[in-house]
């Protein structure tokens, strides 16, 4: 058999690695201990050995750290512009800035799903769920595009109940001052968390990052009906706030058409040229067969065929599907993972795997026909 399946994390001569690692040992008794000895053998019965996958898992669960201090610091910013914008309302007595305020916390809580989703990441995977946890943080960006969207929808239906019934805006300067507050606070927050969320490819976080924006965008219509209101123009509140809430809508867009594309299993398709530019440079690859790259959380995981020479023995194949790892997950940025298929120049593709499949099986069903 000269084709070869190759896994991240696992392959066929992992056996033959471990024998020669323990000869290796025995043979470094005198020199290094069996203190040493015994320490490298419990560290290759406890973690997976593989090609590059310790350096590939450490800075995964990095961006899962990193993922998890944007979200608290955003959300100490998030919480000191609340509590600033709670202050000046119990000095202004307005109304409509106790509203904004309370939205500003209400949305900041949705920190804690997308925290909790991070979290859960990063649980090691289970015989229920191979794959791991790391979709988790889809879910979670389910939540807070259902959230933008209640936004849009409260902001337009007070826009609405306030033109069909007009109020008038008292203290309008520490209204004005807290509205200019919540605008700043919140772009700082959608800043942050949009950077890191692009840095670590979490569409869940850059979602969030979009609701705080929108956040800033209702406390820029605190601002502009102050301005209204010191004009003595009472229609300005609400159809200030139809605008904003036409802005949210466009938010929403960009953030749903992420996380519905992580959902989808979508990439971009330059990352699967990157991947099989470099597929192709291995030595020994022919040509590249397929190439499919998903999303788990913030990470990526592939799945390549490989074409190779019929005439290579197992061992050979295996050589280069290993290399081909290595070196995939060196060109893809965030891929933690990878899966190597190869096939034989002869008959390559999965048609071939079919009829070896039912070739095989021939002789035993004669044998028990004559039986």
């Amino acid at each position: 058999m000269k084709s070869h399946d190759h896994e991240h994390g696992h392959s066929h001569d992992h056996g033959q690695d471990h024998s020669h690692d323990h000869h290796e040992h025995e043979h470094d008794h005198h020199h290094r201990g069996w203190l040493a000895s015994l320490w490298h053998r419990l560290s290759h019965a406890v973690v997976p050995h593989s090609h590059d996958s310790q350096t590939k898992i450490d800075p995964a669960l990095e961006t899962s750290r990193e993922g998890l201090r944007a979200l608290w610091i955003s959300l100490v910013g998030l919480g000191i512009t609340a509590l600033a914008q709670a202050i000046i309302v119990v000095l202004s007595g307005s109304v409509a800035l106790l509203g904004d305020t309370l939205h500003n916390v209400a949305d900041a809580l949705t920190a804690v799903p997308l925290g909790i989703a991070f979290l859960l990441g990063r649980r090691a995977a289970t015989r229920a769920y191979t794959y791991g946890y790391g979709r988790a943080e889809d879910l979670a960006g389910i939540i807070i595009v259902v959230v933008i969207a209640a936004s849009a929808v409260a902001a337009a239906w007070t826009a609405i109940t306030r033109l069909l019934h007009p109020a008038e805006v008292t203290h309008v300067p520490w209204v004005a001052a807290a509205g200019l507050v919540g605008f700043l606070g919140n772009e700082l927050v959608a800043q942050y968390r949009i950077r890191v969320g692009r840095r670590i490819g979490s569409a869940a976080l850059i979602a969030d990052g979009l609701h705080a924006r929108t956040d800033g965008y209702t406390s820029l219509a605190v601002l502009a009906a102050a301005g209204g209101a010191a004009l003595g123009w009472r229609w300005a509140d609400p159809v200030i706030g139809l605008v904003i809430a036409a802005a949210i809508t466009f938010v929403l867009k960009d953030a749903a058409r992420e996380v519905y594309r992580r959902l989808m299993d979508a990439v971009d398709p330059a990352i699967v040229d990157q991947a099989e530019t470099a597929l192709r440079a291995v030595e020994g690859v022919q040509d590249v067969a397929s190439v499919r790259l998903r999303w788990i959380g913030h990470r990526l995981h592939a799945e390549a065929e490989l074409v190779v020479d019929a005439n290579l023995t197992v061992i050979a194949a295996h050589e280069i599907a290993a290399d081909a790892e290595h070196q995939l997950t060196h060109a893809v940025p965030r891929l933690t993972s990878a899966t190597v298929h190869t096939d034989p120049d002869s008959h390559p593709g999965r048609h071939h795997h079919t009829d070896l499949s039912h070739r095989r099986r021939q002789p035993s069903r004669r044998s028990k026909r004559v039986a």
